[in-house]
């Protein structure tokens, strides 16, 4: 069965930072692309970044040259470094294979970025 488990959200201001994590079982980072989703209130959920087997990288417009994602195969944890957070970027964050499965989502973690 495979369990990923979304850390790290807060409230911060705008202009902060927040690090997500994503823990794994049943799963291994390593074998499949990865990524990273958010759905603020609203909205439809959207990729935000992935990182496919090889390692490479791809960020949606939105947050490229302000969030980082990587992998940590020994710890099997995915990241989502988050810089220069805006109001925007207000949601929930989830992890997931990219494509996305239904059956792989987690509870996620709310990132709030007040102005």
């Amino acid at each position: 069965e495979v369990q990923l488990v979304e850390s790290g959200g807060g409230l911060v201001q705008a202009g902060e930072s927040l690090r997500l994590s994503c823990a794994a079982s049943g799963f291994t980072f390593d074998d499949y692309a990865i990524g990273w989703f958010r759905q603020a209130p609203g909205k439809e959920r959207e990729g935000v970044a992935r990182i496919s087997s090889p390692g490479f990288i791809s960020y949606a417009e939105s947050v490229k040259g302000r969030f980082t994602i990587s992998r940590d195969s020994a710890k099997n944890t995915l990241y989502l470094q988050m810089n220069s957070l805006q109001p925007e970027d207000t949601a929930v964050y989830y992890c997931n294979g990219w494509p996305p499965r239904d059956d792989y989502w987690g509870q996620g973690t709310q990132v709030t970025v007040s102005s």
